[in-house]
Formats: structure tokens, C-alpha cells, sequence
């Protein structure tokens, strides 16, 4: 049994467990209509934002009253609210996506999908697909605006996880470093910049790579990358030493898994490395963000988060020997294999 931390009676700790979702409303609302944004010039009440923000004041003031007891705002005598330090990080623009990632992860695309989250544990497929009609990374090409910002929430949720991938794992050796589905290239742009040495090729989807060029030149390695969209279930570009697949592998099923990992095993030589960078679940009882990641998995991609010895036995059936994994200071791991 899992050692508990709480010292509140266990039947309060469920109750409030359950409740949960009605902070994460709060919160979503508050990014939703900008709060952040309309106090960032200063204090101001709910009969000061009544019109900008075409609500109720009455009920605006007790929204706020209650974010100010999170700590998100700070209730003055004059019953005016101020941006606290945690609060401002709904600004648009702030630094971390945070807002983006609240729009995405407390908005329709996860909320809908976990309201049908028994079809999920039934079926053992995607709830996303039973409420969209179709998978959510085909739904998110559909919409382009909604894919954007998803982006920006990946970023958020994983944004400070290049640093220490590019700090634990030596890419010095490296001359081409390919990202297969790198997105936007943050964890390419990352790895450049601590190694001068390599070159990057950043793959993914033409509608999900056209933010790229902007966030690498912000980072100064533009002139190091050469993008290359494309599909994965189709190839991946051949010439890289090293081959970079973070947060893929867990957005697909085993079937899905293997036509990608096999799509990198053409395109890789025997001297290549493959590093799959992902949240390797510790097993037993431990507690990891990755085991509450799973259940988005579960929920909208159709995915999966895995142990170790889960990640052993899918590279094997691709093709790879799984050669060590790679602790970095963050929730993620660095799952390096070469070809079998």
C-alpha cells in the first residue's frame, strides 16, 4: 500500500480529490476570458471589469473573490483584486505557455473526452474518437487554430524538459541529430544550443512544423536545421547519428508504435542511436506524473505511457535493443536503443 501523505482523514482526502475539477473550471474560466490580462495595468474591480468583460458583477466579484483565496488574485479593502505572482502567469504571452496549456488541457478536447472516460476502460479505445468522430491529431489538422494552440501547450506541459535532456545526454559526438516529430523544434533548439558541433533536422507535419522557423531563430540555431515536413507512418529522413522521438511513441497504439519505430529503423545504420524521450513510469507504488499522464493517453490519443521494461519488449518487437535509460533532472527519461 502506498504510503499517504495527507494528514487529513482519508474519507476528506477523497471528497477532496473529487472536487478537483472545480478549481481546474476556476481556473480555465479565469484564462478563457482574459482576467490576467484586464489586471495587468493594475487593481481593478468586478464593477470596473463588468463591461470589458460583458459579465455580472456580482458574480465576477465572488469568481474573484475565490481565485484571490488560491492565491491567484489579491483582494483589497476597496474590494479591488490584484495580480499575484501565480495569477500573472495567465497573461497571454507569459513565459511557460501557461495559458495556452489551461485552454487546452481544462478545455472541450480533454473535458469531453474524460467525460466518456468509462467508454476508454471498456473498450481500451480512445474516448476522443467516440466524442470527435476520428482521432484527435486528425481532428487538431482539421482546426488549425486549436492545433496551434496545442502546440503552445506542449510547450507548456514539456517546455522545460529540453535543458536537462540536452544536460544529461552527451550529443557531442553527434553530426546530425534528426527530430522525428519535433514539433516546433524546442528540444532541437535546445540540444544545439549547448552543442555547437551538430546539425538538426527537424520532421513532422507541414501544418505543425510552420511555427518552427520562429522559435529557432529566437534561440539563434535557424541556420542549423534544415525542416523537413512529413509523415512518420510513411519515413523518416535518412543521415542522422542520432534520432529523437519525444512524446510520440506514448500518443500511439502498440500496432502505430511499431510502424513508426520501424520507419526509424530503415532510415538508421548500426552505429545510430535511437532515444525515445518519454516518462518511464517507475514501477509499483511510486508516485510519477507520467502514471496520471497515462490516463490522458488513454483517454484522447489512444496511447500509452510505459515502464521500462514495457519500452524493452516494444523495441524488440521493432527491431532495437533497448541499450540503457537515461535519468534527467525533470519527470522524463532518455530511453536509448540501436538496432538489433
Amino acid at each position: 500500500m502506498a504510503d499517504r501523505q495527507s494528514d487529513v482523514p482519508v474519507q476528506v482526502e477523497m471528497i477532496r480529490m473529487a472536487t478537483g475539477h472545480w478549481l481546474a473550471t476556476l481556473v480555465y474560466v479565469a484564462a478563457k476570458i482574459g482576467l490576467a490580462d484586464h489586471l495587468h495595468a493594475g487593481p481593478r474591480s468586478a464593477e470596473d471589469l463588468s463591461t470589458p468583460t460583458g459579465l455580472n458583477p456580482r458574480a465576477l466579484h465572488r469568481f474573484m473573490r475565490t481565485l484571490a483565496s488560491f492565491g491567484i488574485l489579491t483582494q483589497g479593502d476597496d474590494n479591488r483584486f490584484t495580480l499575484t505572482e501565480l495569477g500573472a502567469t495567465l497573461k497571454e504571452g507569459a513565459p511557460g505557455s501557461v495559458r495556452s496549456t489551461v485552454l487546452t488541457m481544462g478545455g472541450p478536447i480533454m473535458t469531453r473526452s474524460f467525460d466518456e472516460f468509462e467508454y476508454s476502460l471498456a473498450t481500451g479505445k480512445p474516448a476522443a474518437e467516440k466524442v470527435f468522430g476520428k482521432n484527435i491529431f486528425d481532428y487538431l489538422a482539421e482546426h488549425p487554430d486549436e492545433a496551434a494552440r496545442f502546440s503552445e501547450s506542449m510547450v507548456g506541459i514539456h517546455g522545460g524538459e529540453p535543458p536537462t535532456v540536452a544536460a544529461a545526454y552527451d550529443f557531442s559526438a553527434c553530426g546530425t541529430v534528426v527530430d522525428v516529430g519535433g514539433a516546433t523544434g524546442n528540444m532541437l533548439a535546445h540540444i544545439l544550443t549547448r552543442y555547437p558541433q551538430p546539425r538538426g533536422v527537424l520532421y513532422d507535419r507541414a501544418h505543425v512544423v510552420s511555427e518552427a522557423p520562429a522559435l529557432l531563430r529566437q534561440h539563434g540555431v535557424s541556420d542549423r536545421v534544415t525542416i523537413v515536413p512529413g509523415n512518420f507512418f510513411e519515413s523518416v529522413p535518412p543521415g542522422g547519428d542520432a534520432y529523437i522521438l519525444s512524446h510520440i511513441i506514448h500518443d500511439w497504439t502498440e500496432e502505430q508504435c511499431l510502424t513508426i519505430l520501424g520507419n526509424c529503423r530503415k532510415a538508421m545504420t548500426p552505429e545510430n542511436k535511437l532515444l525515445i524521450v518519454e516518462f518511464v513510469l517507475p514501477e509499483g507504488n511510486t508516485p510519477h506524473f507520467g502514471k496520471l499522464a497515462d490516463m490522458i493517453m488513454l483517454a484522447c490519443p489512444g496511447g500509452e505511457e510505459r515502464t521500462a521494461a514495457e519500452y524493452g519488449a516494444l523495441l524488440d518487437a521493432a527491431g532495437f535493443r533497448m541499450t540503457r535509460v537515461v535519468p534527467t533532472t525533470s519527470d522524463v527519461s532518455i530511453v536509448e536503443a540501436v538496432l538489433r
